[in-house]
């Protein structure tokens, strides 16, 4: 064991957070694609019912908590800086 060798440098520790953080976004919406999503079959009589038309239940997985949530809000990230460059000047 040498005396300034580190195996995982400081430098590496916001590459370790990104891909972590796409890791868990990926597997949060995999989970989420195969557990909620009424297009998804994983049991085998499920597939043997062929196309079902529940377009309740694929409304109500449309319209998740976050949808709601931002449902009547601006569509806007930086409200403030869009309405400060797109209205005229008077």
């Amino acid at each position: 064991m040498g005396g300034g060798n580190r195996w995982i440098r400081p430098e590496v520790y916001p590459l370790f957070a990104a891909i972590g953080a796409a890791l868990g976004l990926c597997g949060f919406a995999m989970a989420r694609n195969l557990l909620a999503n009424p297009d998804v079959r994983i049991n085998k009589a499920d597939r043997a019912a062929g196309y079902l038309e529940n377009f309740k239940e694929g409304e109500h997985y449309h319209q998740h908590g976050l949808r709601k949530m931002v449902e009547h809000r601006p569509p806007h990230i930086f409200a403030g800086v869009n309405r400060n460059f797109s209205t005229p000047n008077e």
